[in-house]
């Protein structure tokens, strides 16, 4: 695209790759790129937007429990189920009912039943929205992870992060606005924080990777260790100077204005991003809180510490992973440790957020791809239940100390208030402010959005 500066010497291109290096993946993954100023507004793509209307929330922080969490053994009580449990299933040969094997008990002023794997998140059962009406198209998780992350598992399509950041811009011009840290690179792996057919400037910038200690994490490329900032500064004002001068005789490029804004945006990450993600300025008695420093909670627990700095640093969507939740044997072993690995971390986030006075304008959504059956084949596992399960919210402008929908007898099926991921997505912009039906960007011929030619808003969860 760019004329060689003078012959023989590197191609514009081949010089901005070079000086490049030094900005940062967090930056640059997302923003150096000539498609990231498609959409720019004003020369920046990434500049706050006024919501379609009045906004109970300003961000979102999405705990996603990869693996498909068993819903009843944890947030939707079946009695029935423990009445039938040991009873062969009707048309499933080989296959019995079981019962959980852990206790539900009612909790807070609005009694909602919790199991005991959850002792520290049922201390703030009045603050949750439990959505027991879930459910998915297909019971595989590659397919199910996607539909949840981007609302189509048969296209590549933006996710969910990508357009809330589309939608709103970010709070702070200094920071990445959508932050993931540890996702899974399998089912679906960048396509779950990818932006497709968005301008790559809305992409999710990813910290760590499932599997791999948070504390071990670091921001690929954040800086040049070989060159001081002053003269980074130096390199970035050259290659700037350079764009500004090809802007001059194309002044309606809007691409090119983006560009510039995107490598601006790019240095100034490489002050303001280490400062959040540096825990170490936390109390012990905060760490403490989080469960950072035992082993079962620590990696969860500093997710969940730095959910909570990034949403204070002006974080527009930050998604969390935990794995596995994948129980097809070993239950019983399995789905105590964990939740004993999430259960304090997130009681810890839920605490924190109200005692600053963010948790009524910050959703917290937790949930997995799918739920579990009722049933077993194995002596002591669950098998992928797509049509029934359970989220839930807190803050953000839901109701606390709810249950809406409900599964059948045995937890096999959503019969009632039932949502899709459709309607979760519609419900989760519409706090934000968003109208789901305007939310659109043009895209081979039509127009496309995070809903696409379905979702409705539930809103009978909303204060």
């Amino acid at each position: 695209m760019f004329p060689e500066l003078v012959p023989g010497s590197p191609s514009r291109r081949e010089l901005l790759k070079a000086v490049s290096c030094g900005f940062g993946y967090a930056a640059l993954a997302g923003l150096a790129t000539e498609a990231a100023a498609a959409d720019a507004r004003n020369g920046n793509p990434l500049s706050p937007r006024p919501p379609h209307f009045a906004a109970r929330a300003r961000r979102v922080i999405f705990l996603c429990m990869r693996g498909g969490p068993s819903h009843v053994d944890t947030f939707d009580h079946k009695p029935q189920l423990m009445a039938d449990d040991g009873q062969p299933v009707s048309g499933k040969k080989g296959r019995k009912l079981m019962g959980s094997p852990w206790k539900f008990s009612p909790r807070g002023e609005s009694g909602l039943e919790i199991s005991e794997l959850f002792p520290e998140v049922a201390r703030h059962v009045d603050d949750l929205c439990v959505l027991n009406g879930m459910y998915a198209d297909v019971p595989t998780h590659p397919e199910c992870f996607v539909q949840l992350h981007t609302g189509s598992f048969q296209f590549v399509r933006p996710s969910m992060g990508a357009w809330v950041l589309y939608g709103l811009g970010t709070e702070n011009a200094n920071l990445p606005g959508f932050i993931t840290l540890n996702p899974p690179s399998r089912v679906g792996g960048a396509q779950n924080y990818g932006s497709a057919f968005l301008p790559a400037v809305y992409q999710g910038t990813r910290i760590g990777q499932l599997g791999r200690p948070l504390k071990q994490a670091t921001v690929g490329n954040l800086d040049n260790p070989r060159l001081s900032p002053a003269s980074q500064r130096r390199q970035l004002d050259f290659v700037q100077s350079l764009n500004r001068e090809l802007l001059q005789q194309r002044p309606s490029d809007g691409q090119l204005e983006g560009v510039i804004e995107s490598y601006e945006l790019a240095f100034r990450m490489q002050a303001e991003l280490p400062q959040v993600l540096d825990t170490a300025g936390e109390s012990q008695s905060t760490l403490e809180t989080y469960g950072v420093g035992v082993k079962a909670t620590d990696d969860f627990g500093r997710q969940c510490l730095l959910a909570r700095r990034l949403a204070e640093a002006g974080g527009r969507f930050i998604e969390l992973s935990h794995a596995n939740w994948d129980q097809h044997g070993g239950l019983r072993k399995r789905l105590p440790a964990n939740c004993a690995a999430v259960d304090r971390p997130i009681a810890a986030l839920l605490a924190d957020l109200k005692q600053r006075d963010m948790l009524k304008d910050t959703l917290v959504v937790w949930g997995g791809e799918f739920g579990r059956t009722p049933h077993v084949k194995k002596q002591d596992g669950r098998d992928h239940n797509a049509t029934g399960f359970t989220f839930w919210m807190a803050g953000g402008g839901v109701k606390g100390g709810i249950a809406h929908g409900a599964t059948d007898p045995h937890g096999i099926e959503a019969v009632a208030g039932k949502v899709h991921f459709h309607d979760l997505h519609a419900t989760m912009l519409h706090l934000l402010g968003i109208d789901h039906q305007r939310l659109t960007y043009r895209y081979g011929g039509r127009d496309f959005r995070l809903t696409d030619v379905r979702g409705q808003v539930v809103h009978d969860i909303l204060t």
